[in-house]
C-alpha cells in the first residue's frame, strides 16, 4: 500500500543488513510515522506485546522472524537447539489469541529442528520467514479479490450509489503484510472505481480504528467516516450499513471466531437488522486443533491502563497521554471476544468464500 506516493509493507527485511527486520511503529500513527528496528528476538516479543505490531498475521510473520533472530544470535553456541526452543516458547507466549503466531513459530521449529549446521539452519529459517510473509500478502490479495465480488453485487443493486461497510478495529495492511484482511476487498473495489464508504468504529481502548483504519484508508483516499463504538446498531437501524466486514484473530473448525473485544455486537446488531456480517481471514488464521470456539479460543485480558489512560495530540502538537477515569475505580479489559458461528454470513479467505459451518470450512481446507 502507499503513503505519500511510497509503496510500504508493515514489515520487512532491511535492505542492506538482513540481521535487521523492520517493522513501522504502530503505537505512533496516525501522528508519527516511525519505523522500529527488531535485532534480537527480545525485541521480537516486546513489539508483540506492547503492540507495536498488532493483527494476527502480522503478529505471525514478525514471530516468524523472531524466530529466525533467534538462531542468529544462538547457532554457533552449544546449547544452540536449547536456547532457540526457549525463545521460540517465550515468542509464542507474547501473545495468546491469535492462532498466526503459533502457527508461524511451529513452522519454523517444524524445518529448522530438522537440520544441524548453524549455517544451513540461519538459511533455512530466514528462507521459511520471508515465504511465510510472501504468503500473508499473496493471500490477502486473493480475499480481496473475492471479497470484492460481494461489494460488486450491492454496488449493482445500488444502481451506482456507494456501498456503504462497516468494519470493527484495523484489519488493514498494517494489520497483516500488505492489502489487509477485511479492508483487502475494500481497497480492491475503489481501486476498480466502484464506489464503497467505510464506517470505521473507533474501537476503545486502543482506538486502532480511529488511529490505523482511518489513516491508511485516507492514504489511499478510500471515503470513510470514523464513529464511536456504540453507534453501529443504530447506523444499520437506519439503513446507513450495507454490509459488515471484520478480521479474526482466530477462527475454529466450526466457524466461531474470536476478534476484536465489541464484534460480537455488531454480529448482533447485524442479525437483528438482516444485514450480511462477513469475516474476512487467510485460512492460517483458523485453528485447525479446534472443533469449537466458544469458552474454548483463549481470551487475552490485557493491562488496566488501556482503560484509565488515552493518548492524543495536546495544543502544542505533541503526544500526551492522560488519565480519563476516577483514580480509585477498578476496571477491567477483555481485548477479545468470540461471535457465535450462527451470527455470521460467511468467511472471506483466500481459497474463497464460504458458510460458517463445519462441513464448508473443513471441504475448503480440504480442497487446498
Amino acid at each position: 500500500m502507499r503513503i505519500a506516493d511510497k509503496n510500504y509493507q508493515s514489515i520487512w527485511v532491511h535492505e542492506e543488513d538482513p540481521s535487521i527486520i523492520q517493522v513501522i511503529d504502530q503505537r505512533y500513527l496516525p501522528f508519527q510515522l516511525k519505523i522500529k528496528n527488531l535485532q534480537t528476538p527480545e525485541d521480537v516479543v516486546h513489539a508483540i506485546s506492547d503492540m507495536i505490531v498488532r493483527g494476527a498475521p502480522l503478529i505471525g510473520v514478525t514471530a516468524a522472524f523472531g524466530v529466525y533472530l533467534a538462531v542468529l544470535k544462538f547457532r554457533n553456541l552449544e546449547n544452540a537447539n536449547q536456547l532457540i526452543q526457549e525463545a521460540a516458547n517465550i515468542i509464542k507466549a507474547s501473545r495468546p489469541t491469535a492462532v498466526n503466531l503459533s502457527f508461524a513459530v511451529n513452522k519454523q521449529l517444524e524445518v529448522i529442528n530438522k537440520i544441524e549446521k548453524p549455517d544451513e539452519k540461519l538459511n533455512i529459517s530466514f528462507k521459511t520467514a520471508v515465504q511465510l510473509m510472501q504468503d500473508e500478502i499473496l493471500a490477502c490479495k486473493k480475499i480481496g479479490n473475492f471479497g470484492k465480488s460481494i461489494l460488486e453485487q450491492i454496488a449493482l443493486k445500488k444502481n451506482g450509489e456507494a456501498v456503504n461497510i462497516l468494519t470493527h478495529c484495523n484489519a488493514g495492511w498494517l494489520a497483516t503484510v500488505d492489502y489487509g484482511t477485511a479492508t483487502s476487498p475494500i481497497y480492491m473495489a475503489h481501486n476498480q472505481r466502484i464506489p464503497v464508504h467505510v464506517w470505521v468504529d473507533e474501537t476503545r481502548p486502543r482506538n486502532q480504528g480511529a488511529r490505523l483504519t482511518s489513516w491508511e484508508l485516507g492514504k489511499h483516499g478510500v471515503p470513510h467516516t470514523i464513529i464511536v463504538d456504540n453507534a453501529g446498531g443504530h447506523l444499520m437501524q437506519t439503513g446507513k450499513v450495507d454490509i459488515v466486514i471484520v478480521g479474526s484473530d482466530r477462527t475454529a473448525l466450526n466457524g466461531d471466531t474470536a476478534n476484536k473485544i465489541g464484534t460480537y455486537l455488531k454480529a448482533l446488531a447485524a442479525r437483528d437488522n438482516n444485514i450480511p456480517f462477513y469475516i474476512a481471514l487467510p485460512v492460517s488464521t483458523i485453528d485447525r486443533s479446534l472443533e469449537k470456539g466458544l469458552k474454548h479460543i483463549p481470551i487475552e485480558e490485557r493491562s488496566v491502563e488501556e482503560i484509565h489512560y488515552m493518548e492524543g495530540l495536546n495544543s502544542q502538537n505533541k503526544l500526551e497521554r492522560i488519565r480519563i477515569t476516577p483514580e480509585n475505580s477498578k476496571a477491567l479489559n477483555y481485548g477479545f471476544d468470540v461471535t457465535p458461528a450462527r451470527l455470521i454470513t460467511g468467511l472471506i479467505t483466500n481459497h474463497g468464500i464460504c458458510k460458517a459451518t463445519s462441513n464448508d470450512i473443513k471441504q475448503l481446507l480440504q480442497a487446498q
